[in-house]
């Protein structure tokens, strides 16, 4: 419920504030005096566009704000989800600078126009006499059902089949998708995989490689400095064992000799038993050392076939190597289980699908039930209406399960005797249209949470006791909803709770729009000129003054 309207700068109003009634609010006023600018300004609150055309004054802001009771809503969820403050009574504002910058904030807090459009849309809705676009819709046609049968339930549980069978049909055809691209690579990527696998390649191989082909390929010359080494050391006259052990036998003399020589001769002595063993190793490993060619060849190859896996897959190392292979590997392997998933995914997609045809139908048969009941109840209200000889039909064709159920949604309608039925969209005349509509929304009034309702001379092309007709439908309706009218009817006009004026205000250098709200004696003389015009006799001011009682 809109408690609280403000608007500043905006195109011809310089600034209003307006306090709705929470029940039935009658805006009148003099033609082009600002009433569907009043009603753009709302729009703007609710999330429509804009651009720096709508300002007064090229200046200074314009600053449109609401505060909306919004408790009766349900929205706790929608605050939650948009990391919004939710309070009972939330403001709306929005802001256009001179430069055609757009701020909205909700609660004070900016938010961009798609969030601010998605609440406006739970708060107000509103209908004009343009609006013959949305009776031929079959969205709607469906809302309408739904709501008149209570089908909240139904619709929240199918839509999450919905929701579910899409998750499954995702995830099967992303699967039968990536088995086909998976397929086309198979053998290159098997290719590769066979390739790494039958190199043998293992952690830390290729360094031990590179230090067995460098002993391999100078094995020779290894061998033949071994043996020098052996031949200097031991093997001649002159060899260094023979001339230390000379040594080490004059230095036993000398200790005889002098105690004090102890330690040299000791240190001679681990000297020549150290070479002793030098020269055992010396003879040992050139005794191990072998030409062996077909072995210096094998060691080429294991080497050149990691060289060329390397180069090919562009790195340096085995231990990449090593992980390019366990990747690959674990492609293959998952092309080779992919049939068995997808099997696993069509099930799920068939479990899926079997829910959704289940909650499906049971929302087509509540949505069935209603019909008849939502025929005769909106033939009544048009007969009541002036339109005696209206009749109305509800076709539903099955189809697929989409977001809306499985039904496709015919409204058919005619307002005359002997005139075929036809597609709302078709057939559907101005004030034909205006007196649907209200028993469309009449109907749905007392069975759901209604937002604040704008009409906005939805009374065209009616008058006299139709037009009291429509007015007492509203009064209902405004008993447990806000309703706001703009109308030019003074038979709607004298049943509001409140009733505003809007009107040219010339006292400024510019014509602007103002609106107040008009005393008990007001109304009476404002009535009785939408009756006999600006000068209405005693007679009309007495008709006013019925009408208002």
């Amino acid at each position: 419920m809109l408690k609280h309207l403000f608007i500043k700068n905006y195109v011809l109003i310089q600034e209003l504030t307006i306090y709705p009634s929470k029940q039935l609010n009658i805006i009148t006023g003099e033609t082009g005096a600002g009433k569907s600018i009043l009603l753009g300004a709302v729009s703007l609150l609710l999330g429509e566009r804009v651009d720096t055309k709508v300002l007064l004054n090229r200046e200074d802001k314009c600053i449109i704000e609401g505060t909306f009771a919004i408790q009766p809503y349900d929205l706790a969820s929608f605050f939650e989800s948009e990391s919004l403050d939710y309070e009972k009574e939330t403001t709306i504002r929005r802001e256009i600078t001179p430069v055609g910058k757009s701020r909205a904030f909700i609660n004070d807090t900016p938010v961009t126009l798609a969030t601010l459009k998605a609440l406006g849309s739970r708060l107000v809705d509103i209908h004009s006499q343009y609006d013959a676009l949305l009776l031929g819709n079959a969205s709607f046609q469906l809302d309408v059902i739904d709501i008149y049968a209570g089908n909240q339930a139904l619709k929240a549980e199918y839509s999450q089949a919905f929701h579910n069978f899409q998750t499954a049909q995702q995830a099967y055809e992303s699967l039968i998708e990536e088995s086909a691209q998976s397929k086309k690579s198979l053998d290159y990527d098997q290719f590769l995989l066979n390739e790494l696998k039958e190199a043998h390649l293992k952690a830390g191989q290729q360094e031990q490689l590179e230090r067995d082909l460098q002993l391999l390929e100078n094995a020779a010359t290894i061998k033949t400095d071994l043996y020098e080494g052996v031949n200097v050391l031991d093997d001649s006259a002159q060899s260094v064992s023979q001339r230390l052990a000379e040594v080490n036998h004059t230095m036993r003399q000398l200790v005889a000799i002098a105690e004090k020589y102890a330690p040299l001769q000791e240190r001679l002595e681990s000297c020549s038993i150290e070479l002793k063993d030098i020269i055992t190793e010396l003879k040992k490993e050139a005794g191990e050392i072998t030409t062996d060619p077909a072995k210096l060849e094998e060691t080429r190859e294991q080497l050149n076939i990691i060289y060329r896996l390397q180069q090919k897959h562009q790195t340096q190392t085995i231990e990449a190597l090593l992980t390019i292979q366990a990747e690959l590997e674990e492609k293959v392997n998952k092309v080779s289980n992919l049939d068995e998933v997808i099997e696993r995914e069509k099930v799920n997609r068939e479990k899926a699908q079997a829910i959704l045809l289940e909650k499906a139908q049971l929302l087509s048969t509540a949505r069935k039930k209603v019909f008849e009941k939502i025929k005769k109840e909106i033939e009544s209200l048009l007969s009541t209406l002036g339109m005696p000889e209206a009749r109305l039909a509800i076709n539903a064709t099955p189809v697929f399960p989409n977001v809306s159920g499985a039904d496709e949604l015919q409204i058919l309608f005619s307002a005359n005797k002997g005139i075929q039925l036809q597609p709302l969209k078709n057939v559907v005349s101005g004030g034909e249209f205006a007196r649907l509509m209200l028993c469309l929304k009449f109907i749905l009034a007392d069975k759901t949470a209604l937002p604040t309702l704008i009409f906005d001379e939805i009374d065209t092309g009616v008058s006299g006791e139709i037009a009291l007709k429509m007015a007492n439908m509203m009064k209902k309706m405004a008993y447990n909803h806000q309703v706001i009218a703009i109308t030019h009817l003074p038979q709607i006009a004298a049943r509001g709770d409140q009733h505003y004026f809007v009107y040219k205000d010339n006292r400024w250098k510019k014509t602007t729009s103002n609106i107040r709200q008009l005393s008990a004696e007001e109304r009476i003389l404002t009535l009785a000129k939408m009756i006999g015009g600006d000068n209405p006799s005693e007679i009309v001011l007495e008709n006013a003054r019925e009408l208002l009682t």
